[in-house]
């Protein structure tokens, strides 16, 4: 069999693959470019490729309508949103993914993010770096923060983000509340939070992070209401998506310094438009969306990838395999 590999990828991980076939590898973050669904059905059928690992790219119906060499799919993503799950179904292939392969990635940004807010670090770097620390003790006052240990944490999505969120903050000993209606109490209350409806997490938190995905019911939950229970004290994080929150009442919130501040590293736009009301703002911390950009995360879904191809090889059902009914059958 022959991989094409069109995601990043783990050194380690491409050296176990060509050790069982032979292994294409185009990094779409290097190309930057995209397959087309001829392009796809051209390379798959003029270069007999029977695996197909992709993060980014697009595979719609004519793929798998078309590509009749291709036997497995394996997308290094949790969202399959980009990919015909129906349509590779109906023609046999069975797709895998990479859930929760950034949680712990993007919880340590979220705990970054939160002591950014809390101890100022960020406009402490910029006066130390800019050459404006001139007075020796004056940061003490003018910089001063607040500490962790003590707060209210309210998460809101208490999903493998969430818990691993949960679990950091144990160390700072806080107080956690969640709001997740998908999860029974007792699995929260394992990890030592508080399970709560949603305007009690917004009234009662020092800090609100957001860690829910985006579906048709959390599409704007953090509304211009629920935004105004917010403590004047507290702060916000997202790392989520910007569609879970009202993007306007929040810049309003912040701009008439109604809540302390938030930290961003997911926007409406990527990159940052240079007109967003964001960049004018002195209460924010933002980052340019690398919650998942850690090394330990490639190298994770990487063995993944290759621990489910493996698998297939062997005629074992995938660990992550998304579309069962195929293996019930049998895979094409």
């Amino acid at each position: 069999m022959k991989a094409l590999i069109l995601a990043p990828f783990s050194s380690a991980a491409l050296e176990r693959l060509n050790q069982s076939m032979e292994v294409t590898y185009e990094n779409w973050m290097d190309t930057q470019k995209l397959l087309s669904p001829e392009e796809f059905v051209e390379r798959i059928q003029g270069q007999d490729i029977a695996i197909l690992v992709v993060e980014a790219d697009f595979l719609p119906r004519e793929v798998f309508e078309k590509a009749t060499k291709l036997k497995f799919v394996g997308v290094c993503r949790a969202d399959v949103s980009h990919i015909d799950m129906e349509a590779a179904t109906e023609h046999g292939v069975p797709v895998v993914n990479t859930p929760a392969r950034n949680a712990i990635a993007v919880a340590e940004l979220t705990i970054g993010l939160m002591l950014s807010l809390a101890r100022r670090i960020p406009e402490a770097h910029t006066m130390v770096r800019s050459r404006q620390w001139v007075d020796p003790t004056g940061a003490y006052f003018t910089l001063r923060g607040t500490e962790l240990t003590g707060k209210t944490i309210g998460i809101v999505g208490f999903g493998a983000i969430g818990r691993q969120v949960a679990t950091r903050l144990s160390a700072f000993d806080t107080t956690i509340l969640a709001y997740d209606p998908f999860l029974p109490p007792e699995q929260v209350r394992e990890l030592g939070a508080e399970q709560v409806e949603l305007d009690d997490l917004m009234a009662r938190s020092d800090i609100v992070t957001i860690h829910c995905s985006v579906t048709p019911d959390s599409m704007g939950l953090l509304d211009a209401r629920r935004i105004a229970l917010m403590k004047p004290t507290a702060y916000l994080v997202n790392a989520a998506s910007t569609f879970v929150i009202d993007n306007e009442a929040i810049i309003q919130a912040l701009r008439e310094k109604r809540i302390a501040g938030a930290a961003f590293d997911v926007y409406e736009t990527w990159p940052v438009r240079p007109d967003s009301p964001l960049l004018e703002l002195d209460n924010v911390v933002l980052t340019p969306h690398i919650g998942g950009a850690t090394a330990e995360t490639l190298v994770r879904y990487s063995q993944w990838i290759v621990d489910d191809i493996e698998r297939f090889l062997r005629a074992e059902r995938p660990v992550h395999l998304l579309n069962p009914q195929v293996w019930d059958k049998g895979a094409r």
